[in-house]
């Protein structure tokens, strides 16, 4: 399939149907989750949303031949059978892929999966456009997908699982083993990447549970079951080291919680609700993994080089701001914030609406945007000064109080004093609105310690950004910022890189146990291993204490 195919209406023999999958087999349900084309939303979204919804209360002559061309796909929605079996086929795979030697479960499971990425790529990308994205943002998924199975990064997966040495004749090994059961709650707004990133946690040896969310089961589904499963049939993997169920939160992570045979859960969701349910984690024995909002910080030095950096602010407005991980906010130094601000808000005035399947759309629709004009409205009635944005408007660009777009926001913020003071600086927003805080006027030490504190008081951790070129300033900041999972000199903020993680961070972002993630290692956990050839036990214990004083 083209790429594009996906994004427009097709035909009905191409309507893509996925079941339930469970220990190697699909498992039909009664209850269907129907997908309808991006662009028919953008058609007309209140009756494509009644469409849906009227498919998905039931009509039992409907078949997919009778389904209206904008139904682009449907996925059955598990029952609480189902989801129970789910977790029962992992348990039983667990043990056995666990044992699987490393060289197979990370190094060649890595292989086979980064090259079925590769070959289907666009019609990832494609898949993901028909869910919504917009094919830049599809594509950067891709390519992160490809980063993350890439070889550089499956060697440092590789050397943090095992490491070996020598202690006169034994031979000792520090190794990481895996948890057991993983449960996967990714996010409405990136539910394909999300379980993608999740399957990381197969190459520990752990057997995963996937929730494909009611509102975008199809990528999940897609990739999991014709992505990685072709890989883990190939390896000889036992059929419930990987399941993909879809259904409702609440009631499938309620039976994650209750279940015994269930160790990791990796929940993604807002940073409220999320700190509520690692308390619930705990209580039930499991161990938490979240993916919480991000409110990233990006701090622009006197000496930065503006033009990059302005480019690199932009990323705030990819998917309308409703990705976790883009810039947030900006501190700048006084000396060069017009200039910076001057910069940002032309290029900002560039960046468009459209359809997803348009190679230079970067925005997607806000379909309930009260949220973004309350903390407008909060910032400027508080001193912030409005630079450009500020309105709804139509696809095709015009302003309109019933707009499903939002217009890139930028706002000017004075002082470092009392910036968090608005809701636009303290949390995350997630939508297209960019404070820029400009620092009061001090010499350049006293500037950089106010710079570092300010990032450090940031509630959420996810990533941080630092554009400056001396490198005494770049060194002040990098060994004084210690919250965040990621952190970024002169660089694109959302980039992704071999090695480094993609997700993950401290606060509000991770919770109690929050670092960067790679799921390969917060689903495992340290053990020491010492291989002796026969030494005396006796000699063990209080041989060391002679060699050191007779």
């Amino acid at each position: 399939m083209g790429t594009g195919q996906l994004s427009r209406s097709i035909p009905h023999q191409d309507l893509r149907t996925y079941y339930s999958y469970v220990n190697g087999e699909r498992r039909e349900s009664g209850e269907w989750v129907y997908v309808v084309d991006s662009n028919a939303l953008l058609d007309d979204v209140f009756a494509t949303l009644r469409l849906k919804r009227r498919l998905e209360q039931g009509r039992p002559e409907d078949t997919p031949g009778e389904l209206p061309d904008t139904v682009v796909g449907r996925v059955a929605k598990a029952d609480r059978d189902t989801v129970e079996l789910a977790v029962k086929a992992a348990a039983s795979a667990a043990p056995e892929w666990g044992a699987v030697p490393l060289r197979t479960r990370v190094d060649r499971f890595a292989e086979l999966l980064h090259g079925r990425i590769a070959e289907n790529a666009e019609q990832i990308a494609d898949v993901l456009v028909a869910e919504g994205h917009p094919l830049p943002l599809a594509r950067w998924q891709v390519s992160g997908m490809l980063e993350i199975f890439g070889p550089r990064s499956t060697a440092f997966y590789r050397s943090q699982m095992l490491q070996e040495f020598r202690h006169g004749e034994r031979r000792l090994q520090v190794r990481r083993r895996p948890d057991g059961v993983v449960c996967l709650n990714p996010p409405q707004n990136a539910p394909l990447s999300s379980a993608m990133l999740g399957a990381t946690s197969i190459m520990a040896g752990n057997a995963l549970v996937v929730r494909a969310p009611r509102s975008g089961p199809l990528g999940v589904m897609y990739v999991l079951q014709e992505i990685v499963a072709p890989v883990l049939d190939e390896l000889g993997a036992p059929g419930g080291v990987l399941n993909a169920v879809c259904g409702d939160p609440a009631p499938m992570l309620s039976v994650w919680l209750d279940s015994p045979e269930v160790d990791d859960i990796i929940y993604f969701g807002s940073s409220e609700n999320g700190v509520r349910f690692e308390q619930r984690c705990v209580a039930a024995g499991k161990k938490p993994i979240l993916e919480l909002a991000g409110n990233d910080v990006v701090t622009v030095w006197k000496d930065a080089d503006v033009e990059l950096a302005a480019e690199a602010l932009t990323e705030s407005f990819y998917g309308s701001g409703q990705l976790c991980m883009i810039p947030n906010q900006v501190v700048v130094h006084p000396d060069v914030a017009d200039r910076l601000t001057g910069e940002l808000v032309r290029r900002v005035r560039e960046i468009r609406p459209g359809r997803p399947q348009d190679p230079e759309v970067l925005l997607t629709p806000v379909l309930r945007n009260e949220k973004f004009f309350t903390c407008l409205e909060q910032a400027l009635d508080n001193g912030a000064e409005l630079l450009t944005g500020g309105h709804a408007m139509r696809l095709d660009g015009t302003r309109d109080p019933h707009g499903i777009f939002l217009e890139p926001t930028v706002l000017l913020v004075r002082g470092l004093a009392h910036a968090r003071e608005l809701d636009a600086v303290r949390h995350e927003t997630f939508f297209p609105l960019l404070p820029v805080v400009v620092a009061e006027p001090a010499d350049d030490e006293t500037l950089l310690d106010r710079f570092v504190a300010f990032v450090e008081s940031n509630d959420y951790g996810l990533r941080n950004s630092l554009w400056a070129r001396d490198e005494r300033v770049v060194t002040h900041f990098t060994d004084r910022v210690t919250g965040g999972g990621l952190l970024k000199v002169n660089d694109s903020h959302i980039g992704f890189l071999p090695c480094l993680p993609t997700h993950g961070g401290t606060g509000l972002t991770g919770g109690v146990f929050g670092e960067a993630n790679y799921p390969i290692l917060r689903t495992s956990h340290v053990q020491g291993v010492s291989f002796s050839e026969g030494s005396r036990p006796r000699e063990a214990v209080f041989g060391a204490w002679r060699e050191l004083f007779g």
